[in-house]
Parts: structure tokens; sequence; C-alpha cells
């Protein structure tokens, strides 16, 4: 079986171009401007897909948590309410679908409950990606996959047992694998990218990739070179924005340098078979003065 799905119209996996996603996330605040400006970013840095978040916020909000205060760009309220702020309805996203097909990029979501997978069904998006936070959230993943669709899942906060439990719930087939360590931003020593390659031998059937939230740009394109076939990072306007993603996203001009870094990276693995290739051919005349077979 081929390390490989097909992922809306392209195939993601083994030997195919890296699926680079830029994740919106929360980091538009509810304003759908924002948001829009954010799709143009990715589209310009040459991202293959933009992701945001679908919660019913009732439904995913953790009970002790949803009537803590907290202070917000919309005043003193609950963390309830603050949910409910940066959710976007279905006119929203209606228009954010129009406007992803217009600029010719694919969307999805992080769905979070099972009434946002049904809230999703909407729309005609490559693949549902499940949170590192609702792994453990058997139910949904059951509940995912019953769309038939594409599943991706990410690793944060679980030990590999719940991983392996999370996989033998959804299933193999159509499923893509992501590393990450769900602190934000998160520190070089706990990004433990050596998981990738982990991951790609206990699941030697499914494209395993990469959802950073670290500082800088260099751990992705390292990602790749240890077999990452996708990469996910935080998309922002300015990581000075309000927002608890904001500070482990990447700004638009960084996230076009992060999609080249990808891009080179991929091009230079080459296949690992040695070569002397035709551009070395006129060097080897001027230089080499011994010359056996």
């Amino acid at each position: 079986m081929a390390r490989e799905i097909k992922f809306g119209n392209r195939m993601m996996g083994d030997g195919h171009p890296a699926y680079v996603i830029a994740e919106v996330g929360i980091n538009h605040n509810g304003d759908l401007d924002i948001a829009k400006k954010i799709i143009d970013a990715a589209v310009h840095a040459g991202a293959d897909a933009v992701k945001f978040q679908k919660r019913t916020p009732d439904v995913s909000t953790p009970v002790e948590l949803q009537k803590q205060m907290r202070e917000t760009p919309w005043g003193y309220i609950t963390y309830l309410d603050y949910r409910y702020k940066v959710e976007f309805n279905e006119e929203q996203y209606r228009e954010i679908d129009r406007y992803c097909k217009e600029k010719k990029i694919d969307w999805m979501v992080s769905v979070w409950d099972e009434t946002s997978v049904d809230f999703m069904e909407k729309f005609d998006t490559p693949a549902y990606k499940v949170p590192s936070a609702s792994l453990t959230d058997h139910n949904l993943l059951k509940h995912v996959r019953k769309t038939g669709k594409p599943v991706i899942i990410s690793s944060g906060m679980s030990t590999m047992d719940q991983i392996k439990r999370g996989v033998d719930v959804v299933g193999v087939d159509n499923l893509v694998i992501m590393h990450c360590t769900s602190t934000y931003p998160c520190e070089p020593e706990e990004l433990n990218l050596k998981m990738i390659e982990t991951l790609r031998k206990e699941f030697p059937n499914n494209p395993i990739g990469y959802s950073g939230h670290e500082v800088g740009l260099v751990p992705s394109a390292v990602a790749i070179a240890l077999g990452a076939t996708s990469i996910e990072r935080h998309i922002t306007l300015d990581r000075a924005m309000w927002g608890s993603d904001q500070a482990a996203s990447v700004e638009p001009h960084g996230f076009a340098t992060l999609v080249k870094y990808i891009r080179v990276t991929q091009a230079s693995l080459g296949d690992g078979v040695k070569k002397v290739y035709e551009s070395e051919k006129g060097s080897m005349k001027k230089l080499r003065r011994v010359v056996n077979e």
C-alpha cells in the first residue's frame, strides 16, 4: 500500500509535493475581512490550503471553563462568550468558501464536536482535521469517519498509546497523522522532530505530517527532511494582534519564506542514489587528473 492519499484534486504523500496548510484558526478574531486578508497572504505565499476552526462553543468548551471571566477586545466577558465571538456562522463560511474558490486555494477546518462536523457537511472541503485536544474523543473520530472524507489527526498533548488508540478508532484508510507539540509557542527542545520518523515506522501506510507552533521557520524545513509530507503552521497578519495563537504564528512575509524553504528542502533531498550529474562533467574534465572507472 502506497503512503499516499487523494486529497481534493491532488495526491498527498511520499513522492508528491509537500502539502502546506496555512492555519488561520481563530487569528481572524471573528472578523471576516481579516480572514480574507489572511487568505490573500496564504495564496501569495504559495500555500496549498487555509484552515479554520469550527466549534459549537457550549459543547466543545469544558464546563468548568465556560463561566471564567477574561479580558477580550469585546470587554470583560466569560470564556464561553469569547468562544462565540470568534465563531463564524453559515453565511460567513459561505463567503469564505466563495472567496477561496475565487483565489483557487483549498480550505478546511478543524472540527471540535459532532455538531460542527454536521455543520461542515454543507461545504465541499477536501478533508477534516481533528485537533490534538480531540484525539481522545473517540465518538468524534467515528463521526468524522462516517463522512467518507480524508481525515487528519494531530498528536499533540498525547501519548503514543493514545495515538495508537485514536488510529484504531478512526481507521488507517485515507488518514494523515500529524506530529505536534501543543505548546504556543513551543521551545526547540520540545519539538521532538524525530517523532516524524517514529510515526513513519509505526504507521507505514499513512502520510505523516508536521503541525508546528515554534517561533521561526527552520524546524518546518527539517520536518520535510525527516519525511513529513505535509506542513501546517499558523498564519497571521501581525503577531502583535490579540489572541492566544498569534505569538506562535507566522506573518505573511515569513510564511512566503517558509513555503520557499519547504519547496527547496524537498527538491534538495534527491533519491539517495549516487550519480555524476551532467552539470558536474565540465568540472570533472577540468579538475580531475586521474580518471578510472
